[in-house]
C-alpha cells in the first residue's frame, strides 16, 4: 500500500456522509534506521569537522596555541559580545599566484591521471565481465589484492622501479634499448604512474559494474544488422558504461586532487600540488587559518562539479 495519506469516507444506505477518516502517513521505521546510520557518520566525521576547520578559515594567524584568534571574544564586565570574521586569507589567496597555480596544477594532473586511468581501466573491466562466471571473482581478488598492502610501501616499491639503478633502467639498458638511465623519479611522469597504479581498482570496479549488466544481446543484434566491432562499441558499449565511467572518474579525481603522499615521494620541487601547499601551510608556516581557507575553497571546487553531475545524471534517468 502507498504511503501517501488515503482519505476514507463511510456512506449509509441513503446515500449521506457519516464519516471521513485520514489515516496518518505511516513511518517507515526500518528505512529510516538504515539511512540514519551513515547520516550520522557523515554529520560527525564529515560535516562538524568542516565546520571546525571553516570557522579556522576566518581567523587570524598568531603565535599561541592554537595558533589563531579568537572568532568571539566574550567580555563580562561589558557583557559585551563581539564577533570577527577576517576575509583576509580568501582575499590573498586568489590574489597569490602561488595558490591559483597550486589548484590549477593539481586540476591538470588529478585530469590527466583519471583520464590515463580510465584508458587502462577500461579493457580489463571488460575483460573481467566478459570472462567464465567461475573466473571473475579470481580475476576481481587480483584487482583488489594490491590494497590489502600498504599503501605507503607500494609506492616506495615504485621509488625502486623508477630510479637510475631501478628494476626499468636495468632492464632496458640489458636488452640494449638505452645506453644510459633513464632520469623517471622526481617528475610529473613519475607522479601519474603513482596516481594511476595506485587507484586503478577505483575505476576497473565501477566499470565491471557497469559492464556486467550490459545485454550482450544487444552486440549480437547489432552485429547482424551489419554493424562492425567499433560501431557497437561506440554506440552500445559505450553508452551502456556511462554510469560506470562517470562514478569512477569521480573515484579517482577527487582523491587525486588532494593528493600528498605519491607527489612528495615520486614527484620533483617542481611539482605543485594542493595538498603539499596544506602541508607547508600547517606544519612549517603553521598558518592554520591560510591552510583552512584553501582546504575550504579545495572543498568547494570539487563538490560543485560533483552536484552538477548528479544532477544531470538525475535529470537523464527522469528522462
Amino acid at each position: 500500500m502507498s504511503t501517501l495519506s488515503l482519505t476514507t469516507s463511510i456512506v449509509d444506505a441513503t446515500g449521506r456522509m457519516l464519516a471521513k477518516y485520514t489515516p496518518r502517513e505511516k513511518i517507515n521505521w526500518g528505512r529510516l534506521g538504515v539511512i540514519s546510520v551513515p547520516s550520522v557518520w557523515l554529520f560527525v566525521f564529515f560535516f562538524v569537522p568542516f565546520l571546525v576547520v571553516f570557522k579556522i578559515s576566518f581567523a587570524e594567524s598568531e603565535i599561541a596555541i592554537p595558533p589563531y584568534s579568537d572568532l568571539m571574544n566574550w567580555d563580562a564586565e561589558d557583557t559585551f559580545l563581539s564577533i570577527k570574521l577576517s576575509l583576509a586569507n580568501y582575499i590573498f589567496l586568489f590574489e597569490d599566484a602561488l595558490y591559483l597555480d597550486a589548484y590549477w596544477s593539481s586540476v591538470k594532473i588529478a585530469g590527466v591521471a583519471t583520464i590515463i586511468t580510465l584508458i587502462v581501466a577500461f579493457p580489463m573491466a571488460y575483460l573481467i565481465a566478459r570472462s567464465e562466471p567461475n573466473k571473475r571473482n579470481l580475476l576481481l581478488m587480483l584487482v583488489v589484492v594490491p590494497f590489502w598492502t600498504s599503501f605507503l610501501l607500494r609506492i616506495y616499491a615504485w621509488m625502486g622501479f623508477l630510479n637510475k639503478n631501478g628494476l626499468i633502467n636495468q632492464g632496458l639498458m640489458a636488452i640494449g634499448i638505452i645506453d644510459e638511465p633513464l632520469i623517471m623519479m622526481q617528475t610529473d611522469f613519475a607522479v601519474y604512474i603513482g596516481i594511476v597504479y595506485a587507484y586503478l581498482p577505483l575505476m576497473i570496479l565501477p566499470l565491471y559494474t557497469a559492464l556486467e549488466k550490459m545485454d550482450m544481446t544487444l552486440i549480437e543484434a547489432a552485429s547482424d544488422l551489419g554493424a562492425t566491432p567499433t560501431q557497437s562499441f561506440i554506440k552500445i558499449t559505450l553508452p551502456l558504461a556511462v554510469p560506470g565511467i562517470i562514478a569512477g572518474c569521480m573515484l579517482v579525481f577527487i582523491p587525486a586532487v588532494g593528493e600528498f603522499v605519491i607527489p612528495s615521494l615520486l614527484g620533483g620541487s617542481d611539482t605543485l600540488m594542493i595538498g603539499r601547499v596544506l602541508w607547508d601551510e600547517f606544519f612549517q608556516n603553521r598558518d592554520w587559518p591560510m591552510a583552512a581557507a584553501v582546504a575550504t575553497v579545495m572543498l568547494v571546487m570539487l563538490l560543485l562539479p560533483i552536484m552538477l553531475v548528479s544532477d544531470g545524471q538525475d535529470k537523464k534517468e527522469e528522462a
